[in-house]
């Protein structure tokens, strides 16, 4: 069943956490004007979609075609560390991420080793001192 567009607007809205006060006021009607656009009650001119493709951050055809199933699908495929990174979880990216955890590993482990050998040294060094009291 295909998606209407009016259903498509308030997805993306909803998805960029803005309000339809401020869909309104960014298209200069009231909050129940903008309402009758999401409803359906109203007949959407290209001139306003334009409009509010431009307030959503998204082409017309972004809008045309959304897909809210196909976006939550590939949404659950994405694996990310909260730092507005993400990546799809895909075989390949798999492997390219245990590759990095890999070298991290090694990386740690060459530090560790480093901070051992300064730590025997620093040892050595305090041992010729001694404690007057």
């Amino acid at each position: 069943m295909a998606t209407s567009i009016k259903n498509k607007i308030k997805s993306i809205r909803e998805l960029k956490n803005y309000t339809q006060e401020y869909m309104a006021e960014q298209l200069g009607v009231t909050q129940a004007g903008y309402s009758k656009i999401e409803k359906g009650k109203t007949v959407l001119s290209y001139v306003k979609l334009v409009e509010i493709a431009r307030i959503l951050e998204v082409s017309v055809e972004d809008i045309l075609s959304f897909d809210s199933e196909r976006y939550f699908n590939n949404f659950n495929k994405v694996i990310g560390n909260n730092n507005g990174s993400i990546l799809i979880n895909t075989e390949e990216n798999s492997t390219t991420l245990k590759i990095l955890y890999e070298d991290k590993i090694k990386l740690l482990e060459k530090l560790l080793e480093k901070t051992e050998a300064e730590l025997e040294r620093y040892k050595k060094n305090t041992a010729r001192f001694k404690i007057v009291r």
